[in-house]
């Protein structure tokens, strides 16, 4: 009786650690039995060279995003489409993305999509019967990328144009409604306050009378949200100047500022 007991009180305990270890986000590695095998050390030059954004960071923000990015690699199946495999530095540079529209989500890794194919260039989607430079499968849990395209728009850091983001972003939207423990991570009224004004942009893009976005930003709700993240980063001043109330509430979708993150590396 007492041997069952006990066994059942390791088991509670240990279910109690898995359930924080989940929460924490440590639940993975220790789940694998292993560390990772990547440090800060290795993954700052990638970044440090490529990523304005992280550039910007104080230095404690830098560690925090550093530590950031080496989790949502631990957590992500790198599989290379058309190339013999996906570098060390393709991992870090495609998870920096990531990191950096996530930033202000601590807790946020993008949980249903554990993995992420890279392609060369644009590749034929089988599915939507054309060639794309990416896509997010939702049923698949996967994240498409074309890596040509992918450095193309951190090669242009102020056009508007950004795959890695795109992307990132269509899977964080995508991520919010699904039922795991990142469920519902927006703040209920600020999304519905960004949509309503959203909408009314989108109205604006067919009508013609929108001209900071780009055309197809008006296809749906979603690929809006897509092309506003792009602009949110690459074009923050123009894009208060010009959508102040939107921008407001895509700051606190996010929890983050670009605007304040370039005044503090003035």
């Amino acid at each position: 009786m007492a041997y069952f007991l006990s066994a059942g009180v390791v088991f509670a305990f240990l279910w109690v650690v898995v359930r924080r270890s989940a929460r924490s986000g440590s639940y993975w590695r220790w789940m694998r039995w292993e560390s990772s095998s990547l440090t800060p050390d290795r993954v700052r030059p990638h970044i440090e060279k490529h990523f304005d954004y992280y550039r910007r960071l104080p230095a404690g923000f830098k560690i925090e995003f550093e530590n950031k990015l080496i989790e949502f690699i631990d957590r992500k199946d790198f599989t290379p489409r058309q190339m013999q495999s996906v570098t060390e530095e393709m991992k870090v540079l495609i998870s920096a993305a990531a990191t950096q529209l996530t930033f202000g989500l601590p807790d946020i890794y993008l949980e249903n999509f554990s993995r992420i194919l890279v392609y060369p260039d644009d590749y034929y989607s089988t599915i939507f019967k054309r060639y794309h430079r990416g896509e997010v499968n939702l049923g698949g849990g996967i994240i498409v990328l074309s890596w040509k395209s992918f450095v193309s728009g951190y090669a242009d850091g102020s056009d508007g144009r950004n795959l890695g983001l795109h992307e990132m972003a269509h899977a964080l939207k995508l991520e919010n409604g699904i039922f795991n423990q990142e469920y519902n991570f927006f703040d209920e009224g600020v999304l519905q306050e960004w949509t309503t004004i959203a909408r009314n942009t989108i109205g604006e893009i067919r009508e013609g009378t929108e001209t900071f976005f780009r055309s197809y930003g008006g296809v749906s709700i979603d690929e809006f949200f897509a092309v506003a993240i792009e602009n949110f980063f690459e074009r923050p001043i123009d894009f208060q100047l010009e959508h102040p109330r939107l921008y407001k509430f895509t700051v606190l979708l996010l929890r983050q500022d670009p605007i304040r993150l370039l005044s503090l590396a003035q």
